[in-house]
């Protein structure tokens, strides 16, 4: 590979992290969005309160050993783990409690002001997801889990594999005793096919996304040969 060839990958992959980062800060405004409706916890978090109720850990741990696992199953599904994966982690949270912590509104009490900034919490989710994964460094641990499974069911439109996952995901907090309101129900039907709508009008197919894994990144920027 000429010189000049492996500089331009390795510029592309530096500016494919800020890509990363400016998607996950519109991920998590719209996940903010979806706290501050205030109608109900969404699947994965109905799980984690679930777990609560039924072991020693606290929430935070619960939802932990969540994406612990849920990485688990995304490397047995031969899901690549990438820089993507990582920065997912250590920023995703923190950009959504930082949107939670500087929003001046007072909570909101109203069901339809809640039902209104669900599907707007859903569009920038699907939006901040269509902006980090295409930088082409690997997905979150739930994200990958999604593109994991949907490459084995390729007939099935995304957005409803999505549905059907936190389908399952809302099955098993429910029957843990986790919470689960009118939002919670939004969440698990109406999240996937807001993210499908979004995906068709940018024309964008995330089981097509060739992504590059830790190793493949290291060697790019180290220079290695693999």
């Amino acid at each position: 590979m000429k010189r000049t060839e492996k500089t331009g990958q390795r510029k592309s992959l530096v500016l494919g992290w800020g890509k990363i980062v400016l998607g996950l800060l519109v991920f998590a405004l719209g996940v903010h969005l979806t706290i501050y409706a205030n109608i109900g916890l969404a699947p994965w978090d109905c799980l984690g309160m679930g777990i609560s109720y039924h072991t020693p850990f606290s929430y935070g741990i619960s939802m932990t050993i969540i994406a612990v696992t849920v990485l688990l199953l995304d490397i047995l599904l031969k899901e690549k783990i990438g820089f993507g994966t990582v920065i997912d982690a250590l920023l995703t949270g923190n950009f959504v409690q930082f949107f939670n912590t500087v929003n001046p509104l007072p909570e909101n009490h109203s069901l339809w002001i809640g039902i209104a900034l669900m599907p707007a919490g859903f569009v920038l989710m699907a939006v901040g997801m269509w902006v980090y994964m295409s930088a082409g460094q690997c997905c979150g641990p739930r994200d990958a889990l999604l593109v994991g499974l949907g490459k084995r069911m390729k007939k099935v439109p995304i957005g409803l594999v999505e549905v059907l996952l936190w389908g399952v995901v809302l099955l098993f907090g429910w029957l843990l005793g986790g919470p689960v309101g009118i939002g919670t129900l939004i969440s698990t039907f109406g999240a996937g096919l807001v993210m499908q709508l979004v995906y068709k009008l940018l024309r964008f197919e995330p089981r097509k996304v060739q992504h590059r894994g830790l190793s493949e990144t290291v060697r790019l920027l180290t220079g290695k040969r693999p």
